[in-house]
């Protein structure tokens, strides 16, 4: 079974580009596997509350200007 796991910062996508997302992933597995695997093929995309993330000891928070509006 394919599978893709995506983490996001919070409110970083809306909806309509989480579920793009989740059709391109589908979509690119399709094309790489055949057909047959769209049934079993698993898109988790996750979101990781402000705060809950960083890099080089710096934790990120995701300014407002830069939130998905739904």
């Amino acid at each position: 079974m394919p599978f893709a796991n995506f983490k996001m910062p919070q409110a970083a996508l809306s909806k309509a580009q989480k579920e793009d997302l989740v059709h391109r992933t589908t979509q690119m597995f399709v094309d790489i596997f055949g057909e047959g695997v769209r049934p079993y093929t698993m898109v988790l995309v996750e979101e990781v509350a402000d705060g809950g993330y960083g890099r080089a000891d710096e934790v990120f928070v995701v300014p407002d200007a830069y939130r998905a509006k739904e």
